[in-house]
């Protein structure tokens, strides 16, 4: 097994060079002919060379998980960087295979039931509130932060996000009526509510998040305003002056993107604004990470623009506003694994060496996705009716400005 993953590591580093301690302590160095960082390996058993061989895409965090694969004279950060820019510029061998046998499979993967969604939503959003509170800002934002200056803080980045969101929303009079779907743990309704005197029902399909939304509209005196409850999306029968989704429509996966749509638009009312932000890609429909797939969101998908705007057309929606959010998600998350690695005992205290592995590939893993792996967030106005916000776009702005200056 050693003499195959040798063979595929010769070929695999094109840039950069990369160090392997191998489990019978033979060390050998693979250099590629582009220029790049320098990182070191040590794979600690023969199960771990085996793995990467039959299916490094998931086999490579599993084993960092177990300690079996540790960085060796590097930071996780530095292996991360030089291995994606490997699999970006040349590819595995076998991870090109099996990158081709996910998106044939990556349908039925993606087919989130009723039951499925549900279950999908509990395995990473109804864990243990406190661990969120150990990395994420005080108003637990779990989406990507708008960074509007250089020296912003993560809270006043993520206050920049709601506010630069409600500026699209085109917010313009009191009392609206307000859809957050997969609105986590209620700051985004709870802003529309209180700084846009907005009524807001947050739906959400995680038990964790339900409690925490409602504890903290009623601490707020909004719980007459602000309205939450465990709802999946395709169970709605209303209609709502405007509809928000943060960091959602990655749970929905391709399968169901017309449905999604669908619904948003008998969601709507003619006169009404909706505003989708997600996680997106660069490079055309792809398919999602096996670890990722696995570990941490089941069921997820970071959609390409192309076949999102595709079922949007479908759906006789108009998109009124497209805004690419490229570098922010990869700031963001730096300054969640700050705060993380700040914390690393007490989430281990929670948890396990185990758990607190493998959050850390997650967040490290994520953080480059962004930096070096083309993804990114987009933003989407969408209307269904060619009037439904003024006629340019400077509206965004003037309300923008006159939030943050309040």
């Amino acid at each position: 097994m050693k003499r195959i993953l040798d063979f595929v590591l010769r070929k695999f580093i094109q840039t950069g060079s990369l160090r392997v301690v191998f489990s019978d302590g033979i060390v050998r160095t693979y250099r590629g002919s582009k220029p790049g960082l320098e990182a070191g390996l040590h794979l600690r058993t023969k199960q771990a060379e085996r793995a990467l061989i039959v299916n490094s895409g998931l086999a490579f965090g599993e084993e960092y998980m177990a300690g079996s694969i540790v960085p060796d004279g590097c930071t996780l950060e530095t292996l991360l960087t030089v291995l994606m820019e490997n699999i970006n510029s040349h590819g595995h061998v076998f991870e090109e295979i099996e990158d081709r046998l996910r998106y044939v499979t990556r349908a039925w993967k993606t087919l989130n039931s009723l039951k499925t969604s549900r279950s999908n939503v509990a395995h990473h959003y109804d864990l243990n509130g406190t661990l969120y509170d150990l990395f994420l800002d005080e108003d637990r934002q779990y989406s990507c932060a708008y960074f509007e200056r250089e020296d912003m803080t993560l809270e006043e980045a993520q206050a920049a996000k709601k506010r630069h969101i409600a500026s699209k929303l085109n917010l313009d009079r009191p009392g609206l009526d307000v859809l957050d779907i997969g609105c986590g743990w209620g700051g985004m309704a709870l802003t529309l509510a209180k700084d846009y005197n907005a009524r807001v029902l947050g739906i959400t399909l995680s038990r964790e998040q339900l409690g925490v939304a409602r504890q903290r509209a009623k601490e707020a005196g909004l719980d007459g305003q602000v309205r939450f409850e465990l709802i999946d999306y395709r169970n709605l029968h209303q209609q709502f002056d405007r509809i928000v989704s943060v960091g959602m429509f990655e749970h929905v996966g391709p399968p169901q993107f017309e449905a999604f749509f669908q619904k948003v638009k008998a969601c709507l009312k003619p006169d009404g604004v909706a505003l989708i932000h997600s996680i997106g890609r660069m490079d055309g429909p792809g398919t999602t990470n096996p670890w990722i797939q696995k570990y941490i969101f089941p069921g997820g998908y970071s959609p390409a623009l192309s076949e999102t705007l595709a079922a949007i057309e479908r759906s006789g929606l108009w998109m009124t506003d497209c805004e690419v959010l490229r570098l922010h998600y990869a700031r963001t998350l730096a300054e969640w694994r700050k705060r993380f690695d700040a914390n690393r005992e007490k989430i281990r205290a929670l948890y396990d060496e185990r758990f607190v592995r493998m959050f850390e590939f997650y967040l490290v893993g994520a953080e480059l996705s962004f930096r070096v792996q083309g993804h990114m967030n987009f933003q989407l106005q969408l209307t269904r009716s060619i009037d439904a916000v003024p006629f340019t776009r400077d509206y965004m702005f003037e309300r923008e400005r006159e939030s943050a200056n309040r």
